[in-house]
C-alpha cells in the first residue's frame, strides 16, 4: 500500500488557508517528499507522519515556492534524529542551490546525497522501494515530473517449490531476494515466482505546459496530481506565456494517459474559489478532484 498526502495545493505564494504545493509519499513507514516551498513543515506537522523517516526529496525545479523550505525541513529533520544519510533529487545545479540555502543550516546530524538529472531518457531511480522515474516537463527553467512506483513481485508458488525439491528453508529468501543457495545448489525465483503483479503509481507535475511526453509518462497512473494554475479559458494566452497549465489542459492529459484520477493543484494566487470552475475539468475527465491541504488517499494492490 501506498499513501499518498498533497501538502498544500499553492503556486507562487502560501495564503493564509493555502500552503505550496509539496507531496509526500509514504511506503512501509519510510517517506517520500516532492518539492518544498516555504511553509511545507508546517502543513507536514499538521498531517503527523513524522519527519525523521523522510528517505529523499525530489525535486521538480528551483523556484523559490518549490524548494525555500528545505534549510527548515533538514533541520526538523535532524531534530527528529535522523543519521543516516538524506537523498535530494533534482535538476543540474542542485548541489550548487542546497549548498548556499544550507548556510543557515550548517550543522546536520546526516549527510546529503545528490542525484543530479542530465538525462532525459532516465534509468529509474530505486530508494527503499520507492521506484522513481522523471521526464523534461516544459517551464520558463528546467523543470521535471516525476513518477513513483511501487511494483509488485510475482505469487509465490508453495507446490512448484515441493515439485523441485526446493528445502523451505531457503523459500522466503528466494522471494525476498530472487536467488538462494542450499548445500551447493542455486534456486532462483523464476522457478516458484509467477510473473510480476499490477503494482501502483502516482505522477506528480506542476509548473508545465501539456507537452506530448507527459502523456506517455503518465499512462495509466493510479493517480495523477497535476497543476491546474488557472481556471478560466480566457487565460490560456497567459498560460502559453508564463508555461502553466490550465483545469482543461490538465484533464486532457489525464484522458489520454488513461489513468484512474487525477488531483488539480498549484492554483494561482488569484484563484481563491477554484471549485467553481471543477466542472470545466470534470466534462472532459469525470474522475477529476481538487488537491485540498493535506488531501490523503492509500492506493492499494488490485490484484
Amino acid at each position: 500500500m501506498l499513501d499518498v498526502c498533497l501538502l498544500g495545493t499553492g503556486g507562487m505564494m502560501p495564503m493564509p488557508n493555502r500552503f505550496l504545493t509539496a507531496m509526500l509519499a509514504r511506503l512501509n513507514g519510510r517517506l517520500l517528499l516532492v518539492d518544498c516551498g516555504e511553509g511545507t513543515q508546517v502543513t507536514m506537522k499538521l498531517l503527523g507522519w513524522g519527519f525523521k523517516a523522510i528517505d529523499v526529496i525530489c525535486f521538480t525545479h528551483f523556484h523559490a515556492d518549490h524548494i525555500s523550505g528545505l534549510p527548515g525541513i533538514l533541520l526538523t529533520i535532524g531534530n527528529a534524529g535522523r543519521t543516516e544519510p538524506l537523498t535530494l533529487i533534482g535538476p543540474p545545479g542542485l548541489s550548487y542551490v542546497v549548498e548556499g540555502l544550507k548556510r543557515i543550516a550548517p550543522e546536520l546530524p546526516f549527510s546529503l546525497q545528490y542525484v543530479e538529472l542530465k538525462e532525459e531518457t532516465p534509468n529509474p531511480i530505486e530508494i527503499n522501494g520507492f521506484r522513481i522515474s522523471y521526464t523534461l516537463a516544459d517551464h520558463l527553467i528546467r523543470c521535471y515530473a516525476y513518477r513513483i512506483d511501487v511494483l509488485r513481485k510475482g505469487k509465490f508458488y508453495p507446490q512448484k517449490a515441493e515439485e523441485q525439491n526446493i528445502p523451505k528453508a531457503i523459500w522466503s529468501k528466494l522471494q525476498k531476494e530472487g536467488r538462494a543457495q542450499w548445500e551447493g545448489k542455486v534456486y532462483t525465483a523464476d522457478m516458484v515466482m509467477g510473473q510480476p503483479r499490477k503494482g501502483v503509481s502516482v505522477v506528480y507535475c506542476t509548473d508545465s505546459r501539456p507537452v506530448d511526453r507527459l502523456i506517455p509518462f503518465a499512462r495509466e497512473a493510479d493517480l495523477f496530481i497535476c497543476e491546474g494554475m488557472y481556471a478560466e479559458e480566457e487565460k490560456k494566452q497567459k498560460a502559453i506565456e508564463n508555461k502553466h497549465m490550465l483545469f482543461s489542459e490538465a484533464a486532457r492529459l489525464a484522458k489520454q494517459a488513461n489513468v484512474a484520477r487525477l488531483w488539480l493543484t498549484h492554483f494561482s494566487p488569484s484563484l481563491s474559489e477554484p471549485e467553481l470552475f471543477l466542472e470545466t475539468a470534470k466534462g472532459i475527465f469525470e474522475n477529476t478532484e481538487l488537491g485540498e491541504e493535506r488531501k490523503t488517499i492509500s492506493l492499494s494492490f488490485t490484484e
